[in-house]
Order: structure tokens, then C-alpha cells, then sequence
């Protein structure tokens, strides 16, 4: 299992090592000792989710309030979906900034969003199937979104599907009718980059016994 941090701190691509063999495969996409060694502390996982999406479902950004804000584990085990995650952390050296990681059943690669970043992602195959952990569960009052066409974010999304197929961007209601990252911003809704640190390190300190 090997982690690369992207380009957006706080955010690691994970590669699994796959066993394989005329059966099939078999695969651990998540070990707690990789993760802390990463992070620098444990996952605590409270609630798991599954979604599954048509070709050209766009799914975000999506992000919660921090304290406690709401960390991600997320991999694709049927079909293809590209991953984002961008850095709305105020005050950050990064925000603005995108990344993208392809998740899908090939390489089967995962991806950690760690509190404070925004996550979306376009699927790129129908029913492609989406498995999230999350370190804190649900809650409408404190889960807010940014528009993922907003041009000042500027996120290349795909227009081809894995098929060959044109895409279009196919959104909720709820993401239709989500504020740009400055229309946001302006409503005071984004994570504080200085007290996403603050929690973070809390748990990395936890993790030592400190």
C-alpha cells in the first residue's frame, strides 16, 4: 500500500498492492497503521456510505463545518469516477487549489480527504459504485457545498466517459443551487485554515499521548 500526498495538503492517493489469480482479486484498501503513519494519526470511522452514480454524475463539492468537520476514505469498486478535492481552507497558501485522482475497478486506487476540503467527483461509467468511511457521520446543520462548475475554481472535468462516449455534467438540485467558492466565502461558510490545523494537530497529538 503506498500513499502520495497531492498537491492540495491534507489529501493522500492511496495505491493498494493486488493479489490476483485465475479466481480473481483480492485486495486490503485500507489499513489503519499506513494511514496514522501518513497522517500522523488514526481514522475514526463513524459511518460508511455507498453511492451509485450514471455516467456523467456530478457529485459535489461537498464539505462540513470543522470542529469536527468530516474526513473521507473513499475508493470506487465498480466502474470509474474521477475524484477531486480542493482546498477551501481560508487563509490556506493552497486554496483554490484542485487535485484529481481516477478511481476506479483497474488500479483501485483510494483517496483521503482529511477536515476542511472540498471533495466531488464525475463518474464516468454507469453504476459506478462509490464507497466512502467517514470520521464523523451525517449532519445536514454543518454540510455546505460549492457550485463544481464555478469557473473561479475552474476544475477540468471530463467530457469523454470511459467508453468513449460524450459526457455531460448531470447535478442535483441541491449542487445546481450551490454558491460559488466567493459567494461562499462571502457568507462566511468556509473552514479556517489556522483552526482546521489546530484540529488536526489535536488528533495527531491524541495519536502520540500527548
Amino acid at each position: 500500500m503506498h500513499y502520495r500526498e497531492l498537491s492540495v495538503p491534507g489529501a493522500w492517493e492511496i495505491t493498494p498492492k493486488q493479489h490476483g489469480d485465475p479466481r480473481g482479486v483480492f485486495l486490503e484498501y485500507f489499513k489503519g497503521g499506513p494511514f496514522a503513519e501518513a497522517t500522523g494519526h488514526a481514522f475514526d470511522l463513524q459511518q460508511a456510505n455507498c453511492s451509485v452514480s450514471a455516467a456523467g454524475v456530478l457529485r459535489g463539492i461537498h464539505f462540513a463545518d470543522v470542529p469536527p468537520g468530516q474526513a473521507k476514505y473513499v475508493t470506487c469498486a465498480k466502474g470509474a469516477v474521477l475524484d477531486v478535492v480542493v482546498d477551501i481552507r481560508v487563509g490556506s497558501p493552497t486554496f483554490g487549489r484542485w487535485d484529481t485522482v481516477l478511481l476506479d475497478d483497474t488500479d483501485r486506487r483510494a483517496i483521503y480527504l482529511g477536515e476542511g476540503l472540498g471533495h466531488a467527483f464525475m463518474s464516468l461509467e454507469d453504476d459506478s459504485t462509490v464507497l466512502y468511511l467517514c470520521s464523523t457521520g451525517y449532519a445536514p446543520g454543518r454540510e455546505h457545498g460549492i457550485h463544481p462548475l464555478d469557473p473561479e475554481i475552474g476544475i477540468t472535468w471530463p467530457t469523454t466517459a470511459r467508453d468513449g462516449s460524450p459526457l455531460t455534467p448531470q447535478l442535483s438540485e441541491k449542487d445546481t443551487a450551490a454558491p460559488t467558492l466567493a459567494e461562499a466565502r462571502a457568507a462566511g461558510l468556509l473552514p479556517d485554515a489556522a483552526v482546521v490545523e489546530e484540529y488536526v494537530q489535536g488528533l495527531r497529538d491524541r495519536a502520540r499521548g500527548a
